[in-house]
């Protein structure tokens, strides 16, 4: 998986900051998308950009607080 370090390093900080343990799933051609309860969240492809740590633990929370 070409984005293993960024996945991982994304993983463990949703992991410490709210106790979740993410499920990596390698993708072709570049793809890059975090999905939370059948929701796609960020997708790489469509921001053309990797996301921030804390981008992707916010919209996890106001998931969750909803």
């Amino acid at each position: 998986m070409k984005y293993l370090p960024r996945a991982s390093s994304l993983a463990a900080a949703i992991k410490n900051e709210l106790g979740v343990e993410p499920e990596l799933i390698e993708g072709t051609n570049g793809i890059f998308d975090v999905i939370a309860n059948e929701t796609m969240i960020f997708s790489k492809h469509d921001k053309e950009r990797f996301p921030d740590h804390e981008e992707i633990i916010t919209m996890l929370r106001s998931m969750t607080a909803s």
